[in-house]
């Protein structure tokens, strides 16, 4: 096998698992710039990513008892969150900020004395999409094509609970593929880039963004032997900002928004 099949084989189980993240994380960024709490993604993905921890902290490194830690920890934040919106919905936004916040803090807490707790936390940050395999897609194309039946078959009768229990699925599944960057990056940069576009052509745009910016991340990423999760934020970004400027201006988004 030469060098460059090589890299072909791994670059593919890294891109289709950015395919899984974006099929989820297009629609919910969506309703997620539409509801104004946009932070909500580093949270749960901060309290996933502290499932994690946690797990590491009892003896498993991998296999359903993390993927069990994690999802019992997102929906506990999930719970949470949804407890505080209705509680105190104004202040909702400052609220998800102060659970990222503390879920960040007790990561470095429980990693204080973990002479691996610097790269663990880094690789939960960044993540390591490059070292994604096949095996690994598996229980995340499963759970995606769930959590994408149930976004279509229960459109406006999610609640407010429904909604955050699915989004703590999806981030759950998704935080150990890609890294907690790279999944906010995933929720937030399409979202922004495509929101001044009308109908199906928002979706396709936001879809677009999140593809090419994973390609062009990961393309990048071999041929400079820089972090692949980093390059794919950047990438995301600066093809955001392009569709962005090519599309309608927001005082004609606003004008047909209102016809």
């Amino acid at each position: 096998m030469n060098y460059a099949s090589m890299d072909f084989l791994i670059v593919i189980p890294a891109f289709l698992a950015g395919i899984l993240v974006l099929v989820t994380h297009v629609p919910l960024g969506a309703q997620v710039l539409k509801r104004g709490i946009v932070f909500i993604d580093l949270a749960i993905a901060q309290i996933a990513a502290l499932g994690v921890i946690m797990a590491g902290l009892a003896g498993f490194e991998e296999g359903w008892a993390v993927q069990l830690a994690a999802g019992t920890a997102a929906i506990l934040g999930a719970l949470l969150l949804t407890l505080t919106e209705k509680r105190w919905p104004k202040v909702q936004e400052a609220q998800i900020g102060v659970v990222f916040v503390l879920a960040a803090t007790g990561g470095l807490l429980l990693l204080a004395n973990n002479p691996h707790g610097g790269e663990h936390l880094r690789d939960l940050l960044a993540g390591q999409i490059l070292w994604v395999n096949f095996e690994q897609l598996l229980i995340p194309a499963v759970v995606t094509v769930l959590i994408i039946a149930a976004i279509h078959l229960l459109k406006g009768k999610l609640g407010q609970l429904g909604f955050y229990l699915l989004f703590a699925i999806a981030v759950t599944i998704s935080v150990q593929l890609v890294g907690v960057y790279l999944v906010f990056a995933s929720l937030i940069v399409p979202a922004l880039g495509a929101r001044n576009y009308q109908g199906i052509k928002r979706a396709v745009f936001a879809y677009l963004i999140g593809i090419a910016g994973y390609v062009a991340g990961l393309l990048l990423s071999m041929v400079y032997d820089l972090p692949s999760g980093a390059l794919i934020v950047w990438c995301l970004s600066i093809l955001a900002v392009f569709v962005y400027a090519l599309g309608p201006s927001d005082i004609e988004e606003y004008q047909q928004a209102a016809q």
